[in-house]
């Protein structure tokens, strides 16, 4: 099943179709793209029995899939092939930063570049279906309403400003693109082993899998929610592998004008114009 936000309502992808959820549920589920979280158990029974659509499935339309998640969390170092081209050690335990909702974009936004150093980093992203608390990992997967690509845009000078401030190097407006839209887990061929990648202009610039995250999806679930609970619609950005701007030589960041296009064996892609 995919879950997506149309032009601000929750919507089922049906092919090249789209089913308004408050509508073809007789107003069982909201119009709000949140809505489904509320009770995602309710929810999945409902959706189980919507297959026919509404309307057309325009991409102009998508708007970020998740759009006012409470917590939005993030893993830096989770590849060991960004550590090794960041010259840091692998970390024993999740290096957990977060993004600050508002940063959150869609998945055809364009994006406000500020400054010169503006970096990409293709990333996994999980969203909590039900809440988690103290869960252990071989429990966690059923914690997760679904994956999707995103991208956590990063201001590398603002990033390591004042002692390193990572939340707020990477959560400038515009700076976390989600989507095309919210794919269960069922959907996806092998959640712990997808490819994924993303190029600028063309050009491929990431390009690795996620068997080769230091802690999968669910360690990270289970770390995380040993300290904090986790909320349904809240969002893990599960980390970069390398490729990076800032570790090239010379470096090499978004520019004006550019495009970054990002994908994910079996979810999608995004591609957001830098303005």
């Amino acid at each position: 099943m995919k879950l997506a936000n149309s032009n601000g309502r929750a919507v089922l992808v049906l092919g090249d179709e789209i089913a308004d959820l408050e509508q073809s549920s007789g107003g069982r589920v909201g119009a709000d793209p949140m809505a489904p979280y509320a009770d995602w158990d309710a929810f999945l029974d409902i959706a189980a029995g919507i297959t026919t659509g509404t309307g057309p499935l325009v991409e102009d339309d998508l708007r970020c899939p998740v759009p006012a998640p409470r917590q939005v969390f993030a893993i830096g170092l989770n590849y060991r092939s960004h550590a090794e081209e960041s010259g840091m050690a692998v970390p024993d335990v999740p290096a957990t930063f977060t993004k600050f909702p508002a940063s959150l974009t869609g998945p055809f936004d364009d994006v406000d570049v500020v400054g010169g150093t503006t970096d990409w980093e293709v990333e996994l992203v999980a969203v909590l279906g039900r809440p988690a608390d103290r869960v252990a990992e071989e429990d966690a997967w059923r914690h997760v309403a679904g994956l999707t690509v995103g991208q956590d845009l990063s201001d590398r000078h603002l990033q390591f400003a004042a002692g390193s401030q990572f939340s707020l190097g990477k959560s400038r407006r515009g700076y976390g693109p989600l989507g095309p839209w919210v794919v269960t887990v069922d959907e996806v061929p092998d959640p712990d082993d997808l490819a994924l990648g993303c190029s600028v202009d063309g050009e491929k610039v990431q390009d690795a899998r996620t068997k080769d995250l230091v802690f999968g999806v669910p360690r990270l679930i289970a770390e995380l929610a040993a300290v904090v609970p986790l909320l349904a619609g809240d969002v893990i950005f599960t980390g970069t592998p390398a490729g990076v701007g800032m570790t090239r030589q010379p470096p090499r960041f978004l520019q004006p004008g550019q495009v970054l296009e990002s994908w994910i064996e079996g979810i999608g892609t995004i591609r957001n114009r830098m303005v």
